[in-house]
């Protein structure tokens, strides 16, 4: 696959480059409603601006405040755009007409890039799992019986999904420490990070039916970065026996870039192993994995603390759509899923502070000399990913942050 050309100048490893498109909504000082516009190096071009100018079929669908129009619409407009927008980034004879809506970057304001739906996020990671599972079942089996049979998933709370640069507040609620009898009220001690992988659906699908792992690519519009924050002294309280509830539905923080899956061809890869085999819907479709080979990075205050890597998640996106539909379950434009906590085998790929600071038994040093086992007030979180593109180029998914204020209450 060669790297597409363009008559922006733009440098050859820029993670926004004609190989990656990655769509967003932005607005500007100028007052305008926000809007659908693409990366493409230090630039947003206003997709649906352009579309007009150039009389291009899909302009009624980019002519929104967020992109579920244009998801909703299905792969054959997802693909006809991405090409038109190549042929229009490649080709000097559009220039003039697309240089006047073409904005800097560093200029604009993202916002939430869709309206969300529903919410469910996984737990897919083995060496996450295993990971928890040593530090809070000592002495057991670190996997549940069911692990390796299906992706554990919860619904999440769709309505605290907001984009990336909002603070986050640290949730109050009850909390039983080891110590105690009996619970008691207050602040969150252990938040947490984990880092994950969103997959947002396009076209609806009515209750009754399910989606194959073969049709993954026909219902997921693209892919984006996700930072689950998790209260983990509350989630130890409130766990048994149906699972997270206040431990997480106070925030979910998304990047403000969704990645088309067609930018990632160069970067499917074969999904680990699985032992023993899953049951036959659940199965890879032959020919067609989809393991992604995304690179992440986690940082606290700037620091880099752990690289995790999403080409080991034992789980796929394609499988994970079709367990989550497996019963009936309809889909909506803008529902979305989160892989769970990316981690790999090293004590450096480990995506979550539970597992970097050993449930807090291991605290983490930072560069600047202080140490974590959990956040504290004003720390910063912050995520990236990068994945292989086509000859050598880099795509990019920009950036999932978040800093931590003090509880309220």
């Amino acid at each position: 696959m060669r790297v597409p050309q363009t008559w922006l100048d733009i440098s050859a490893d820029d993670p926004f480059g004609p190989a990656a498109l990655p769509y967003g909504v932005f607005s500007t000082a100028d007052g305008r409603p926000p809007r659908v516009g693409v990366a493409v190096g230090p630039w947003v071009l206003d997709l649906a601006a352009a579309a007009y100018a150039l009389d291009a079929p899909f302009a009624e669908a980019a002519d929104a405040a967020v992109l579920n129009p244009l998801m909703a619409a299905g792969p054959q407009t997802w693909r006809r755009v991405r090409s038109t927008l190549t042929a229009w980034l490649s080709d000097p004879a559009y220039e003039d007409v697309l240089r006047p809506h073409l904005v800097e970057r560093s200029g604009v304001r993202l916002h939430l890039p869709f309206e969300v739906g529903d919410y469910v996020d996984f737990y897919s990671s083995e060496h996450h799992a295993a990971n928890v599972g040593r530090i809070l079942r000592p002495g057991q089996p670190p996997l549940t019986p069911n692990w390796k049979h299906l992706p554990i998933g919860y619904h999440g709370r769709s309505g605290t999904v907001v984009v990336s640069g909002t603070e986050v507040v640290r949730p109050m609620g009850q909390r039983r420490p080891p110590s105690a009898q009996e619970p008691e009220f207050g602040p969150s001690a252990r938040l947490d990070i984990e880092a994950e992988v969103g997959f947002v659906v396009g076209p609806p699908k009515p209750p009754g039916g399910r989606v194959a792992v073969a049709d993954f690519a026909e219902r997921v519009f693209g892919v984006f970065l996700v930072n689950d924050w998790s209260a983990r002294d509350l989630q130890a309280w409130e766990n048994a026996p149906l699972g997270p509830f206040l431990s997480k539905s106070f925030a979910t923080s998304v990047s403000p870039w969704v990645v088309p899956l067609d930018a990632l061809e160069a970067a499917r890869v074969q999904p680990p192993e699985r032992d023993p085999e899953p049951l036959e819907y659940l199965r890879d479709a032959e020919g067609e994995p989809w393991g992604l080979d995304l690179r992440l990075e986690v940082r606290i205050n700037g620091h880099i603390v752990s690289r995790p890597p999403f080409r080991t998640m034992y789980w796929t996106p394609a499988q994970q759509l079709a367990h989550l539909t497996v019963n009936g379950a309809s889909l909506r434009t803008g529902d979305m899923y989160a892989s769970g906590t990316v981690s790999g085998p090293g004590a450096d790929e480990r995506g979550s502070l539970i597992e970097l600071s050993w449930n807090g038994a291991e605290p983490l040093e930072l560069p600047d000399g202080s140490t974590r086992t959990f956040l504290q007030d004003g720390d910063t979180a912050a995520i990236t990913a990068t994945a292989p593109g086509p000859g050598g180029a880099v795509i990019g998914f920009g950036e999932v942050s978040g800093r931590v204020l003090p509880a309220q209450g």
